[in-house]
């Protein structure tokens, strides 16, 4: 396909450009924003084909920003009467509004993934008889298999974004998803163990014998480990967080609470913290957008601006704000590449990329040694945050219980709670082994969706109160 989306419409360029200037001559910002996104996915469950999709969406969304103010209007229709309607309802905000156009943002020439589109790569036979023989595989290992459920999808995304001043920017967005899960039983009872892998990538690197057989295996190790689990104890108590999946804790006690419009709201409860100590020494948490292939990776963001590395909390003292451009203009700060929408129907604000924390100096067997009594905790599913308040509860899908040092059985039903910023002041060790999560990351925010990575080293933070059913 032709990725200049310019072409989809009914018109020339000069006549797009033409009504883009008129609705923007009052504005300080805005673009047209133009998406063509095609998405497939196949899921197969207890034996047979579950589900299949396959979808083609394209369409156009017009921004026109004035002050604090924002007008947006979408359509789907690729055509210059869409294109004026649009125009009159977004301009509605700047109408007496003595607006001077920003600059656009600074463009580079580097490119992050490829872009292939992976959809019908492998075909749908191939992937077929993939899923099957996952399902046959992890039947045949362990006779406590009740349920095998398997999926993969796969998106192509293409954005161009124009400005009034003829600035323009194209993106090419591939996405590929690989998930199992597992239930296991004896007698009465059952438990469930998952594992997924994905990013910015062809479907070539997920589906080789090896790393299918890999996630097939980590599935059936967690759903074993959670049919030994015992009851979780419930208190105050010294916490180990694995590396990789459980920086998604971070992400949202945290990651959330440092994105721009939060800040100039008031709303986040680090408002107003910039230069002071929000988190023990030691501890540095990022923002990159910029790593090769990887999930939450944007070469340019959904304004145009390129995606960086930005250093949030540095020694544990709070340095940065992430931020699309209108917020970061209403606060005199610099564009940092995370304005992001979930597509061409949604205005951009600010968002997450891949936000982990980096290494210490700490062992994974030293953390987890220095602990008398406690919980390690490997794996999350859900959480919840309240970005004012900083308050968060997760749960854990792998725990366990840590006594005298050692790493003892596993347990179910436990429940960090905390505060964000209390709990980045808890942190008394961190973990030489810093990684990120697999790419299953997805992050919802005022109703969009976007893909994310989160990751993090061991840590140790103590006296966290955990949630369980026994005391």
């Amino acid at each position: 396909m032709n990725t200049d989306l310019l072409s989809l419409f009914d018109a020339d360029e000069a006549s797009v450009q033409a009504v883009l200037r008129e609705t923007l001559k009052n504005a300080d910002d805005g673009e047209l924003f133009l998406e063509h996104a095609q998405a497939e996915s196949l899921s197969f469950d207890n034996g047979r084909i579950k589900g299949g999709s396959f979808n083609t969406d394209q369409g156009f969304g017009l921004r026109a920003v004035a002050g604090e103010a924002v007008g947006y209007a979408h359509s789907g229709e690729m055509t210059l009467a869409a294109l004026k309607r649009a125009g009159d309802a977004a301009s509605a905000v700047s109408h007496g509004h003595a607006g001077s156009y920003a600059e656009p943002p600074q463009g580079t020439n580097r490119r992050l993934y490829g872009a292939e589109n992976p959809i019908g790569s492998p075909t749908f036979e191939e992937k077929v008889k993939l899923l099957t023989g996952i399902d046959a595989y992890l039947r045949a290992k362990d006779p406590k298999v009740r349920q095998v459920t398997a999926s993969v999808a796969a998106s192509w995304q293409v954005v161009n974004i124009l400005r009034a001043d003829g600035h323009r920017v194209s993106d090419v967005r591939p996405m590929t998803r690989i998930n199992v899960s597992v239930v296991v039983g004896d007698g009465d009872r059952q438990e469930t163990g998952s594992y997924g892998m994905g990013g910015r990538t062809s479907f070539g690197d997920f589906l080789t014998e090896e790393s299918w057989r890999f996630g097939a295996d980590e599935a059936l190790r967690q759903a074993l480990v959670n049919l030994e689990a015992v009851e979780a104890p419930a208190g105050t108590m010294d916490v180990v967080l694995a590396s990789g999946w459980p920086g998604v804790m971070l992400h949202e006690a945290v990651g959330h609470g440092l994105e721009g419009d939060f800040n100039r709201k008031k709303t986040s409860a680090f408002a107003g913290l910039l230069g002071e100590q929000v988190a023990a020494k030691g501890v540095t948490v990022v923002d990159d957008g910029t790593i090769d292939d990887r999930r939450g990776s944007i070469t340019v963001d959904d304004e145009g601006t390129p995606s960086a590395h930005n250093v949030l909390i540095e020694d544990g003292r709070l340095v940065g704000y992430m931020q699309d451009r209108q917020n970061a203009r209403l606060m005199g700060m610099k564009a940092t590449g995370n304005g992001r929408r979930q597509g061409y129907a949604h205005r951009p604000m600010p968002r997450m990329t891949n936000t982990y924390m980096l290494s210490g100096d700490r062992t994974p067997e030293e953390i987890i040694a220095s602990v008398k009594k406690g919980i390690y905790a490997v794996s999350f599913g859900g959480g919840q945050v309240d970005i004012t308040s900083g308050k968060f509860v997760f749960g854990c899908t792998e725990a366990y219980l840590i006594e005298d040092g050692k790493v003892g059985a596993p347990v179910k039903g436990a429940m960090l709670i905390g505060n964000g910023p209390d709990a980045m002041k808890r942190v008394t060790m961190i973990g030489n082994d810093t990684k990120l999560d697999t790419g299953i990351g997805n992050c919802g925010k005022a109703g969009q969706w976007v893909p994310v990575g989160v990751g993090q080293p061991h840590l140790r933070m103590d006296q966290i109160t955990v949630g369980g059913t026994r005391a």
